[in-house]
């Protein structure tokens, strides 16, 4: 059949109905499967329920929680009588969620557990459209989800005739969801993003990444962010058996539990997966550690669509029968491939996990764009460029204006921001080019090249522009370096904050001799201090002269979307960053101060 709106995956599915393990969760050590047919019932019930309380079409219900299979029941409840789904990440602040909740006009709240439960019933109570508050797990005095399946079961002789036609008169064109931004500087924006926008991005995705309904992933990035929710989708129209992970902890465990066939990951989880095989690495000795930190350089000199020299293709061999198969093993021994998006990948750990017979590949999109605008194929396609985030999709064009900002064009574009005519006007033009606000290339013609964000771009005083991001990329490369913000607008050079990654640190610092008492006292130790140096100088030998960083600091705290540095997303804050660290940055840039002892780099 012709899968036009979100609901139609699931007609798609009943066809098969016979499979069990169509979604998947951890309950009390064991995993619970949920069949189709089961998957068909509670969203139709969870529809009645809605219709039987009075929602009509246009209807708002927002969602925290984390991913499980009841996450989608009620997607699919919502979405086949138009109500219009709001998920909110369970990680952002008060005043963020008491805005999005206002903003959305959302009717009804449902969270996943007592603790959110605890702290968002304070706020939607003073919130004048909420009228109700529902959790999918147990919680006493709370009530439950299973409350409208309940009455959605007992009026199911009245409401069907009324739920299919409602149903048979949803247009691929109707909102189906609002997903707020997270917000990397003000509030967030309310993107509405319709069927056709998340059904035409998922079919050129199918494409791309090979899938079956013999196939099991593990979907553990946030069902409430665009990507994972498309590819959520994606995995339904392929049939797979998706696996919801208990927590960001437990990925390891529970891809090697269901031997994975894929996933679809961010940068830093894949950061941390190195950061992890280097540790292992650290803990070998004698020819063991020779031979597993032989084969990472040799991996991260891969070369994609079979240009390896003779010699070089034999000693891959070789390494991947002595340490590459144990990290295949390590993920199930069925992994056939990993997505990665969201933020820049560095090229180098790409190349490594081709080598170690594990196509990682990258892609490229925005909450406004549905999300996907380019994207990698497997290395069989012949459409792979590593350091690129692939081709452009089947259905969208994608432009280079002038002054190198990437514009895109397609069924997949948003249908505006919720409430904010006048912003969705300066970001699609009359012409209807959505502007993304990063700069890109088009390299060969094809692969797309993401250099930067156009308004994270800044002058030096010298007129010289920087272009932030991809120096920090670069510099997030070093083992010792887990987050870096480039800062230098209007002055003579670029300068960096660092956070450290401290687990790396402390390991070098207890191999070195260094005692501390804490990461304060540990970033201003003169060997710490000189490490970095020598860092940031190998670093800037691959930049332009103006580029180069010619001081930094260190900063005793880790960034994360908890303590306000990072959005839900891990992209960095910059104003929140600035706020906080602006007596640093002022004294950073106090010219002529003595710099001994501090993170100094000698002007060339």
């Amino acid at each position: 059949m012709e899968i036009k709106r979100t609901f139609d995956l699931l007609a798609n599915l009943k066809q098969d109905s016979s499979k069990e393990d169509i979604l998947c969760a951890k309950r009390d050590g064991d995993w619970v499967k949920f069949s189709v047919k089961e998957y068909s019932e509670q969203a139709r019930l969870f529809s009645y329920g809605l219709l039987a309380k009075g929602f009509q079409k246009g209807d708002k219900i927002a969602t925290v929680s984390n991913n499980r299979p009841e996450w989608n029941f009620v997607d699919m409840g919502m979405s086949m009588i138009g109500v219009v789904h709001v998920p909110i990440y369970p990680t952002i602040s008060d005043e963020e969620y008491r805005y999005i909740l206002e903003h959305s006009d959302a009717r009804m709240l449902i969270v996943s557990d007592i603790i959110l439960y605890r702290r968002l019933k304070v706020i939607a109570d003073e919130i004048d459209s909420i009228q109700e508050v529902y959790t999918f797990n147990d919680i006493k005095d709370a009530a439950n989800w299973s409350e409208i399946i309940e009455l959605g079961e007992q009026e199911r002789i009245q409401r069907k005739e009324e739920f299919k036609a409602i149903r048979d008169g949803i247009s691929e064109d109707d909102m189906v969801s609002i997903i707020y931004t997270s917000g990397t500087t003000g509030n967030p924006k309310g993107v509405m993003l319709s069927h056709k926008n998340f059904m035409s991005n998922m079919k050129d995705a199918i494409p791309r990444y090979p899938l079956s309904s013999n196939d099991k992933v593990l979907s553990f990035l946030p069902l409430c962010h665009v990507y994972e929710r498309m590819i959520n989708y994606l995995y339904q129209a392929n049939g797979c058996s998706i696996y919801y992970a208990e927590n960001l902890g437990t990925i390891a465990r529970d891809l090697k539990e269901i031997q994975a066939n894929a996933f679809v990951t961010v940068p830093r989880v894949i950061e941390r997966i190195y950061d992890k095989l280097v540790s292992k690495g650290n803990d070998l000795s004698g020819v063991q550690k020779a031979v597993f930190f032989w084969a990472m350089r040799l991996g991260e000199r891969y070369r994609t669509n079979g240009n390896n020299y003779p010699l070089y293709a034999a000693k891959l061999k070789l390494a991947r029968k002595l340490v590459f198969s144990k990290w295949q093993k390590a993920f199930g021994g069925h992994l056939r491939f990993v997505v990665s998006g969201g933020a820049a990948l560095q090229p180098r750990l790409s190349r490594l996990f081709f080598a170690a017979g594990i196509p990682l590949m990258e892609g490229y999109g925005l909450t406004e764009t549905s999300p996907v605008l380019a994207s990698n194929y497997t290395e069989e396609s012949g459409n792979l460029m590593i350091g690129t985030v692939g081709t452009v999709f089947d259905s969208v064009e994608v432009s280079i204006d002038d002054d190198g900002e990437i514009l895109a064009k397609g069924p997949n574009i948003m249908m505006g921001y919720y409430k904010d005519e006048k912003t969705t006007a300066e970001v699609i033009d009359k012409d209807g080019w959505f502007h993304t606000g990063d700069i890109g290339t088009l390299v060969k013609g094809k692969f797309l090249k993401i250099t930067d964000r156009k308004k994270e771009m800044f002058k030096l005083s010298s007129g010289k522009y920087i272009a932030p991001q991809s120096i920090e990329n670069l510099l997030k490369e070093s083992d010792f370096i887990e987050q870096a913000i480039i800062v230098g607008e209007s002055e003579k050079y670029a300068g960096a904050l660092l956070s450290p990654n401290f687990e790396y640190l402390h390991m070098w610092a207890h191999d070195h001799k260094v005692h501390f008492r804490d990461n304060e006292e540990l970033i201003q130790d003169e060997k710490v201090l000189a490490v970095f140096r020598k860092e940031v100088m190998r670093y800037n030998k691959m930049l332009g002269k103006h580029e180069e960083i010619k001081r930094f600091r260190l900063v005793h705290e880790a960034w994360t979307s908890a303590t306000g540095e990072l959005s839900p997303t891990l992209k960095l804050r910059r104003r929140i960053i600035y706020r906080k660290y602006a007596d640093i940055l002022r004294e950073m840039y106090a010219y002529g101060e003595n710099e001994e002892n501090k993170g100094s780099i000698k002007f060339s």
